[in-house]
């Protein structure tokens, strides 16, 4: 505060008395004790209020780092989003004509051995129709697929019956 002894304090005490008298000056001393005070809690509410705008400029820098941080975090994961997708439209599109090559020769192939006429149980299936078949069970009377590749050496041969298998008995000599 201020470098005021003791001593010094008890010479402007008497000064006081003697200057305005001992009716009055019991009231001025309260009266310079809350002038005293106020400016104490004045200065206390000043620094308080310097303190927190001190703060407040931290944390407003402190908060536009973060929104700085955040906005570079985000453009660097839209961009590496972007890549991955970009990188995937590319990768299926190469599977795609990778697909299509290698279903060529079968396609030349179906075009050649049938004439240019594709038959209709020999026309290529989609992938719904194909999982619809193997998940469906086939009938224990129906025959094995037939393979159009295949050649038909034994179209003349009576069809597999599904009871089971007949021995033959030898013929026995007449007696």
């Amino acid at each position: 505060m201020l470098d005021i002894s003791f001593g010094e304090f008890v010479l402007i005490g008497v000064v006081a008395l003697v200057v305005l008298g001992p009716e009055r000056l019991p009231a001025v001393a309260r009266t310079v004790g809350a002038l005293v005070a106020r400016a104490q809690r004045f200065v206390a509410t000043m620094k308080a209020d310097i303190q927190h705008q001190a703060n407040l400029q931290g944390l407003d820098s402190i908060r536009q780092d973060l929104q700085d941080a955040a906005h570079s975090f985000r453009g660097q994961l839209e961009s590496e989003v972007q890549q991955v997708r970009d990188a995937l439209d590319h990768h299926s599109a190469e599977a795609r004509n990778l697909a299509e090559q290698a279903a060529e020769p079968f396609h030349e192939a179906e075009r050649t051995i049938h004439g240019g006429i594709v038959p209709e149980d020999a026309a290529p299936a989609t992938e719904a129709a194909s999982t619809a078949e193997s998940a469906a069970p086939e009938p224990a009377d129906a025959p094995p697929p037939r393979d159009e590749n295949q050649l038909d050496l034994f179209d003349d041969m009576p069809p597999r019956s599904s009871a089971a298998p007949q021995t033959q008995t030898p013929p026995q000599a007449h007696q």
